[in-house]
């Protein structure tokens, strides 16, 4: 009995890897990129690329374990949530108020080390910023606020 669960779970679970998501990856960088709208110096680029841009954009850096289901279908959820909270890809088609709230709800979220999530940081250990690389980062999103919505 025991050997017939063993090997109906086996099956299932190899069943299951022929349903996978659809990856978050487009073709080209959009020209509504907030990078590509606002070149930051190469630190923060990278800092945002590491820390942001896998579930805030268009374009996600997949880990091996991606392809193993269901770890796969929980990150394909947590990239739409995260690109429904902020797409940074497509962040130029924003109103000049929204860019500039978003920018400060990301110095908020970042600053109180909300994010990146620590779900995240755990395999992703480029992404644990240091107190300089924080200060920096919010340094350029605060400069970018008031540059796109001065008051």
């Amino acid at each position: 009995m025991k050997k017939k669960i063993l090997l109906g779970l086996v099956l299932a679970f190899l069943a299951v890897q022929f349903v996978r998501p659809e990856k978050n990856l487009s073709p080209a960088p959009s020209r509504t990129d907030l990078l590509a709208l606002h070149p930051p110096p190469a630190e923060v680029k990278r800092l945002l690329q590491v820390g942001c841009y896998d579930c805030h954009s268009d374009n996600t850096r997949y880990p091996w374990y991606a392809e193993l289901q269901p770890l796969g279908w929980w990150l394909a959820q947590h990239v739409r949530d995260g690109k429904r909270e902020l797409n940074l890809s497509s962040f130029g088609e924003l109103s000049p108020k929204k860019q500039a709230s978003k920018l400060e709800e990301m110095v908020d979220v970042i600053s109180r080390r909300e994010m990146p999530l620590e779900s995240y940081t755990i395999t992703h250990r480029d992404a644990v910023f240091t107190e300089a690389q924080v200060k920096e980062l919010n340094g350029w999103l605060e400069g970018l606020r008031d540059k796109v919505a001065p008051e």
